[in-house]
């Protein structure tokens, strides 16, 4: 997995991504992305709370990017949360010119002092407790520039020992995306 998350980015720097926007119904998508850690999270006596409102349009993306995206969020919630849940959730934005993605979890949580950091390549938080040891440090770099290529912004909150969400925005439409790609 690290060696295809370095051959990713190495291709999104030399600017040869081959990506392909499809309209998607991302509420349904991101459901089922999700429901692949169902039985890992409820195993490990953790809820997966799934929560969609209705999309009144597709949303384009390409699809083995927005699942990279969504399996590296949920893969971390997974690795640092031990008790409560972990959550998903798809809505239209306030504004009607987006979606909103929300991955959450009730999991040790990030320092502050860690948070500017948190999307660099090579960032790993030390010291904290997890279900496996270590990481590259490469898996939310990856996420924010994927999230990037599909012209959107992903942003951070945590609580140490409460948890930490995460909200992508992804514009409806496609005059953000390359023509040639959609």
């Amino acid at each position: 997995r690290l060696v295809n998350s370095l051959l990713d980015f190495s291709r999104i720097e030399a600017g040869r991504v081959q990506a392909s926007y499809e309209p998607t119904d991302l509420a349904r998508f991101s459901a089922d992305i999700a429901a692949t850690f169902r039985s890992a999270i409820e195993k490990a006596g953790l809820r997966l709370d799934v929560r969609s409102k209705p999309l009144q349009r597709p949303v384009y993306v390409d699809r083995d990017m927005w699942e990279k995206v969504l399996l590296n969020l949920l893969s971390n919630a997974f690795k640092f949360t031990f008790e409560g849940e972990i959550g998903i959730a798809v809505d239209p934005a306030p504004t009607g010119d987006a979606v909103i993605t929300t991955v959450r979890d009730t999991g040790v949580g990030i320092a502050s002092a860690e948070m500017p950091k948190l999307f660099e390549r090579f960032h790993r938080v030390e010291g904290v407790r997890g279900r496996s040891y270590g990481g590259s440090g490469i898996g939310l770099a990856l996420v924010h520039e994927l999230v990037k290529l599909h012209g959107g912004t992903i942003s951070a909150e945590s609580v140490v020992g409460a948890g930490t969400t995460f909200k992508i925005s992804l514009p409806f439409g496609t005059a953000h995306l390359p023509g040639d790609r959609v």
